[in-house]
């Protein structure tokens, strides 16, 4: 193996290795590989000393406990579980997905995910995870609608005042096409009329709005004037087009949205379609809408 796409950390930590070794682990048998690195975390475990935990609980942000009062967060999530339709399928999903999930199904680096020594990864988006699971249950079932509240953990760096770690209420939703972005529009309404209910109840006088960004799709964009705007017409959250948005492209096919506060200022949520369900199903007619509601930003907004 060559060091391309290496950073200079990884290239320093390898050449200081003997030669031949990268190549080596790559190739272990899976279990002999967890069997080496549960070796590795055996004997740096011995060494700890109960002052080396104290200090890393103060300074590792990836274990330090988030900052919102969780009696206020289980309030909040309670009520939005309760407006959630009968019909989606609540999800209490592991702390851990299988290895590789995020970036089999999404563009994301690795280096984003927080790795175990078991060949799993600490979720680090339940809408991934949720995905996988509406796909094992799409071979057996019809349409599929599920929701996750979880908290999640990720590698990379947000700034001094954001943690590592946060919760998130998510929604996926998988479908066969019907054809002519009927299943799409109708996927849509049903996410952002959930969306709209929890931000009408739950937002206070934050001024709320939901935004919706057409990704270069002349089928979605006709199913979004006949059909999706009518839907969710009026109310005291406003739906607004958002055509200058970039980020998510490439991420979302189709159609992206938000959920903000502060007239747009404050994001709260995101979301759009995959093509994750049609990847994992192998079947290029699976529609897949994901989005989700950052609740910790509605307890302290």
């Amino acid at each position: 193996m060559d060091g391309h796409g290496l950073s200079g950390a990884e290239r320093r930590v390898w050449a200081a290795l003997p030669a031949g070794t990268r190549t080596a682990l790559a190739g272990l048998p899976a279990a002999d590989l967890r069997t080496l690195l549960l070796t590795v975390a055996r004997d740096r475990a011995a060494t700890v000393r109960p002052a080396d935990v104290v200090r890393r609980w103060r300074e590792d942000r990836f274990v330090r406990p988030a900052d919102v009062d969780p009696r206020a967060l289980a309030r909040l999530e309670a009520r939005v579980w309760d407006l959630l339709p009968a019909d989606v399928a609540g999800v209490e999903l592991s702390p851990v997905a299988p290895l590789g999930t995020c970036a089999a199904v999404a563009p994301v680096s690795q280096n984003r995910i927080v790795g175990t020594t078991r060949g799993t990864e600490v979720v680090s988006d339940p809408t991934n995870a949720l995905a996988v699971e509406a796909a094992v249950r799409r071979r057996r079932a019809g349409e599929v609608h599920l929701a996750a509240a979880h908290r999640v953990l990720r590698a990379q760096d947000f700034g001094p005042d954001a943690g590592a770690h946060f919760r998130l209420f998510t929604l996926v939703s998988s479908a066969r096409d019907t054809g002519s972005g009927r299943t799409e529009a109708r996927l849509l309404v049903r996410h952002l009329t959930f969306w709209r209910s929890v931000l009408t109840e739950l937002a206070g006088p934050a001024t709320p709005a939901l935004h919706v960004t057409l990704l270069d799709d002349p089928v979605l964009a006709d199913r979004l004037a006949d059909t999706v705007r009518p839907a969710l017409a009026g109310g005291a959250v406003p739906l607004r087009d958002e055509p200058e948005r970039e980020r998510g492209r490439g991420y979302y096919v189709g159609v992206a949205l938000r959920l903000t506060l502060a007239g747009g200022d404050r994001e709260v949520g995101d979301g759009g379609f995959t093509d994750w369900t049609a990847r994992l199903t192998g079947d290029a007619k699976e529609r897949c809408l994901i989005s989700c509601l950052a609740t910790e930003r509605l307890v302290s907004p």
